[in-house]
C-alpha cells in the first residue's frame, strides 16, 4: 500500500514569468489535489521548479538582447513569485545549483556505466556559418509525425519525439536566414525499443491513470517500434557529460526528467520533514511512493516514454508513475498565448488586481482538461460575478444575521445533505476522477442552491452548517477565503454534530471587466 503521494508539476522553462496559461494546465491542479489529500490527513509532497538547461533559454535570450545567465536569474526569481501569488503552495523548488547537476551526471552516468546507453551516429541540422548543431529550440519546422509547427526535439500538437534530422522545412530559430544543413554526430541514445513491451504492459496495468487524449496518443505510439531517445547532444548549452566518447557533449534536457522528478521530490520531502536519505530514496522500489504527475500533453514523451524507460534500464531499481493528469493548451481571447506578440496575461499582475480566489475559481472552471479553453478578462469578470461572487455575497449576509445567537440546532436531514455534498467535492478532488472543471461546477451548484433558500429560525442552523461545510470542501480552490474564516481549521471537520456556531463571512470583490 501506497504510504505518500508524490505530486510533480514539470518545471517551466527559465525564459520568462508564468502567465494564466501556465497557471491553468497543471499547476493549479496539482495545488488543489494536494490541499485536498492533506485536508484528509493523507502524505503529499508538491513539487516543480524551473529548467535552465532548455535551448529556449538561449533562443529566447538572443532575441531579448540579454546573456542566458541573466535570463534565467530572472525568470526563476518571477516564477516563484508567480506561483505563490496565485496561492501555489510548493514544497520543493528545484533550480539549478551544483546538487541538481552532479545529481542528473550521476543518474546518466549509472546508465552509461551499466551498459544501458549506446553510441550512435545520428544526423542533425547544422549552421555552417557558425559550426553549430541545431537541436532543439535551436531549429524549427514542419513536426514528421503530425506536420504541425515543431522544435527539433519534442512536438507539442501530438507530443510525438521528433528526430531532429527529419524535421520538414528545418530552420533556425536564431537566424531563419542562415542555411541549414544536415550533419552526422555521435551522440549516446537510450534504444526505447528495448523496453516498448514493458512500457505497454505498465500502462495497459495503469490505464485509469490517464485522460482519455493521452491514452490515444501513448496507445499509437507504442503500437510501433520506438526510435533511439538521444541522451546527449552535440551542442554546449546545458549539463557536460564526462563520458570520452562524446567529449564536450550535454545532456539532452529532454533526458533529464526522471533525474528532475527524483530530485524534486527529495527537496519536498526534506522541507517537509521526511526521511529521504538520497536523492531516488522515495522513488526506489517498495518505498511506498505513488507518483502522480500533474503537466501538458505536450510532456508525454519525456516523462511517460523516455523517463519511464531510463527507470526500467536500471533492472527493477525503481518504482514507474503510475498517473499521469494531463492538460491541453489555455489560449486568450481564443488565441494562443505569446509573449513575442505581447498577447499574454502574466499571473502575477493579474493577481494584484483581482482576488486571486475569483482567478483560481475561474481557472477552474475555464480549465483545459480534454480540450483547448480560453480566458479573457470580460469572461472573467461575468463568470466569477453570476457563479461566485454575488451568490456567496448573499449567502454570507444570511449567515451573518445568525452571529452571536449560537449555537445552532442542526438537524440529520442537514447532515445527510452535507454529507453527499463532501463526496461530490471528493469525486471531483480524487485521482481517479479528478476535475477542477467538475469542482467548480459543484462550487456553483451548491452556492446556488443555498442562495435559493429562505432562512427562518427553525432551519437557521442547517443553513449556517451547510454553508461552513461548503466552505470547507471549497478550500481547496478558494483559499483566501477559506482562510479568512476556517483559519488553521480549514480542513476536514466532525459531520455528526448536533449544533452549530456560525462565524462572520466576509464579502467578496467583484473582478472587474474590460481592462
Amino acid at each position: 500500500m501506497n504510504t505518500r503521494t508524490v505530486v510533480i508539476s514539470p518545471a517551466p522553462t527559465a525564459n520568462g514569468d508564468l502567465h494564466l496559461g501556465h497557471i491553468a494546465g497543471p499547476f493549479l491542479a496539482a495545488d488543489v489535489h494536494t490541499r485536498y489529500a492533506r485536508a484528509q490527513g493523507r502524505e503529499v509532497l508538491l513539487g516543480t521548479g524551473f529548467q535552465d538547461t532548455s535551448t529556449f533559454v538561449v533562443t529566447t535570450a538572443h532575441h531579448r538582447g540579454v546573456t542566458p545567465a541573466e535570463l534565467v536569474a530572472t525568470s526563476a526569481a518571477q516564477i516563484e513569485a508567480s506561483l505563490a501569488a496565485l496561492g501555489i503552495g510548493v514544497d520543493g523548488y528545484t533550480g539549478d545549483d551544483d546538487r541538481f547537476t552532479k545529481w542528473v551526471v550521476d543518474f546518466v552516468g549509472r546508465l552509461h556505466s551499466a551498459g544501458k546507453l549506446e553510441l550512435r551516429t545520428m544526423k542533425f541540422p547544422y549552421s555552417e556559418r557558425t559550426g553549430e548543431f541545431l537541436l532543439d529550440g535551436f531549429a524549427a519546422g514542419g513536426c514528421p509525425e503530425c506536420l504541425a509547427e515543431s522544435c527539433a526535439g519534442l512536438c507539442e500538437s501530438c507530443g510525438a519525439l521528433v528526430a531532429a534530422g527529419e524535421l520538414l522545412g528545418v530552420r533556425s530559430t536564431l537566424d531563419p536566414e542562415d542555411p541549414v544543413v544536415l550533419r552526422e554526430a555521435d551522440v549516446l541514445v537510450l534504444p526505447v525499443e528495448r523496453y516498448r513491451e514493458q512500457l505497454r504492459a505498465h500502462f495497459a496495468a495503469n490505464a485509469a491513470g490517464m485522460r482519455p487524449h493521452m491514452a490515444q496518443a501513448m496507445a499509437q505510439m507504442l503500437s510501433r517500434p520506438l526510435p533511439d531517445f538521444p541522451v546527449t547532444y552535440p551542442i554546449s548549452w546545458g549539463i557536460k557529460v564526462p563520458f570520452p566518447e562524446v567529449a564536450g557533449q550535454v545532456v539532452n534536457p529532454n533526458a533529464e526528467p526522471m533525474a528532475w522528478s527524483m530530485h524534486c521530490t527529495a527537496l519536498a520531502a526534506e522541507q517537509r520533514g521526511v526521511a529521504a536519505g538520497t536523492e531516488d530514496a522515495l522513488w526506489l522500489a517498495g518505498a511506498g511512493s505513488e507518483i502522480v504527475y500533474f503537466l501538458g500533453f505536450d510532456n508525454i514523451y519525456p516523462f511517460a516514454i523516455a523517463g519511464p524507460a531510463m527507470l526500467l534500464a536500471f533492472d527493477g531499481q525503481y518504482d514507474l508513475p503510475t498517473r499521469y493528469l494531463t492538460n491541453e493548451f489555455y489560449e486568450l481571447d481564443h488565441r494562443k498565448f505569446s509573449t513575442s506578440r505581447g498577447h499574454v496575461v502574466w499571473s502575477r499582475e493579474l493577481a494584484a488586481e483581482v482576488p486571486r480566489d475569483l482567478i483560481r475559481f475561474h481557472l477552474a472552471a475555464t480549465s483545459p482538461e480534454h480540450q483547448r479553453t480560453s480566458f479573457s478578462r470580460d469572461a472573467l469578470a461575468r463568470v466569477t460575478g453570476t457563479r461566485l461572487v454575488e451568490p456567496w455575497n448573499r449567502v454570507a449576509d444570511k449567515v451573518n444575521r445568525w452571529i452571536g445567537l449560537g449555537p445552532l440546532a442542526v438537524s440529520e436531514r442537514s447532515r445527510r445533505g452535507a454529507a453527499r455534498m463532501a463526496e461530490r467535492f471528493a469525486a471531483s478532488y480524487e485521482l481517479a476522477g479528478f476535475s477542477l472543471n467538475r469542482a467548480a461546477e459543484t462550487i456553483t451548484d451548491q452556492l446556488a442552491r443555498l442562495d435559493r433558500r429562505e432562512v427562518t429560525g427553525a432551519d437557521a442552523g442547517d443553513f449556517c452548517f451547510e454553508v461552513d461545510r461548503l466552505l470547507r470542501a471549497a478550500a481547496p480552490i478558494l483559499v483566501d477565503l477559506a482562510a479568512a474564516v476556517l483559519g488553521e481549521d480549514a480542513g476536514a471537520a466532525p459531520a455528526d454534530v448536533d449544533s452549530f456556531t456560525p462565524a462572520a463571512l466576509p464579502r467578496l470583490r467583484p473582478a472587474e471587466a474590460g481592462r
